[in-house]
C-alpha cells in the first residue's frame, strides 16, 4: 500500500500524537489510512508498535527503539530535497539576464517587474530589449520571451499564449483612400512595413494557407514595431499588428480591421531559458512570474 518511506513518516507523526485520528490530522490523511500503515508497518517487522484502546495510542518498547532510528532515516531523506536556508537566501539575491522584444518589454514586461521587484527587493532584473533573436546560451542570458518557433532541446520553454494578427488602420484613412478588401489590392494604397534587423527585408504580413504579403512600395518603414504602430494610429498607412498592440484600439473604434475574409496564422509567445544544470532560485521566481503575468496578454 505504502512505499517505505511514506510509511515511516506515518509512523514518526503518530509515534508522537495521543491517537491516530490526531496523526492523521497533522498529516493531512484520514484516520484509516494512517492505521493500515501501521499495522502493514508492524507486519514487515513482525512486531507490535502500538498499545491501542478505544480513545488513545501508547508506542511499544520496540515502538520507540523504531522510532528514534525512523526519525533521523527520515530526517536525513527530506534533507536532501531542501536547501540550506543561507544558501536559499543567496540564491534569491543577484541579477537576473531577461531578453525580451522591444515593444512587449515596453508595453507589458517593464511595467508588471515593479510588482517582481516588490515581492523580490533583493533581485536585480538586467533587462536587454530587442527585436533580434538573441542566443541566450552564448550570451549567458537567464531568461527569453520570443515569438515562434524554438528549434531545439536546449531550453526549458513555457508556451505563454497564443497571439493574433490583425490587418488595420484608422476611420480617417479609410474615409480618404478607402478599404483594401483583397491581399492582391493591397499594394494600391499606402502602407507601413517593418524591418528584420537580420535580413534587412520588410517583414510580411502572413495568412493562412501559406500565403504572405510583403509590401513593395510603403509609405511608412521603420525596424521598430511600437514606432510602426504609431504610424498605424496617426493614419499613415495600414499594417499587421499583433492583438496585444491593436485589439484595445479596435474595441474603441481608434482602428478598424481590414480584409475582413483573410485570417493570420495564430503566433505563439515563448518563455524560455537554458538548460544548464541547477537554476537558482531567483531565475526560478522570475520565470514563474513572467508567465504569471504574460499568460494573457492578448486579453
Amino acid at each position: 500500500m505504502q512505499n517505505k518511506l511514506e510509511m515511516m513518516r506515518i509512523f514518526c507523526v503518530a509515534a508522537e500524537s495521543r491517537n491516530f485520528k490526531e496523526a492523521a490530522t497533522q498529516l493531512g490523511i484520514s484516520p484509516q489510512l494512517v492505521t493500515r500503515a501501521i499495522k502493514e508497518l508492524e507486519e514487515q517487522r513482525g512486531e507490535i508498535l502500538f498499545y491501542r484502546s478505544t480513545r488513545q495510542i501508547k508506542i511499544t518498547a520496540d515502538g520507540e527503539r523504531l522510532a528514534k532510528q525512523a526519525r533521523f532515516a527520515v530526517g536525513s531523506i527530506d534533507a536532501l530535497f531542501v536547501k540550506d536556508t543561507k544558501e536559499k537566501r543567496d540564491e534569491m539575491r543577484g541579477t537576473v539576464r531577461l531578453t525580451v522584444s522591444s515593444v512587449l518589454g515596453r508595453k507589458l514586461v517593464v511595467p508588471a517587474l515593479a510588482e517582481f521587484a516588490t515581492r523580490y527587493p533583493d533581485i536585480v532584473v538586467d533587462c536587454v530589449l530587442t527585436d533580434s533573436h538573441s542566443d541566450v546560451i552564448d550570451e549567458r542570458i537567464d531568461i527569453g520571451i520570443r515569438f515562434g518557433f524554438l528549434p531545439d532541446n536546449r531550453y526549458v520553454a513555457r508556451e505563454l499564449a497564443k497571439v493574433n494578427f490583425y490587418s488595420v488602420g484608422t476611420p480617417e484613412l479609410i474615409d480618404k483612400v478607402g478599404m483594401p478588401k483583397k491581399i492582391i489590392d493591397l499594394d494600391k494604397y499606402p502602407l507601413t512595413a517593418l524591418v528584420d534587423h537580420k535580413t534587412g527585408r520588410y517583414w510580411p504580413w502572413t495568412f493562412t494557407e501559406s500565403r504572405s504579403f510583403t509590401p513593395s512600395k510603403p509609405r511608412f518603414i521603420t525596424d521598430d514595431l511600437e514606432a510602426e504602430f504609431q504610424a498605424i494610429l496617426a493614419g499613415v498607412g495600414f499594417g499587421h499588428m499583433p492583438g496585444f498592440l491593436v485589439l484595445p484600439w479596435l474595441r474603441s473604434g481608434k482602428l478598424i480591421q481590414i480584409l475582413h475574409e483573410e485570417t493570420s496564422p495564430v503566433w505563439r509567445l515563448y518563455l524560455y531559458r537554458p538548460q544548464r544544470g541547477p537554476t537558482p532560485l531567483r531565475i526560478r521566481a522570475l520565470f514563474d512570474y513572467l508567465a504569471e503575468v504574460l499568460g494573457h496578454i492578448e486579453n
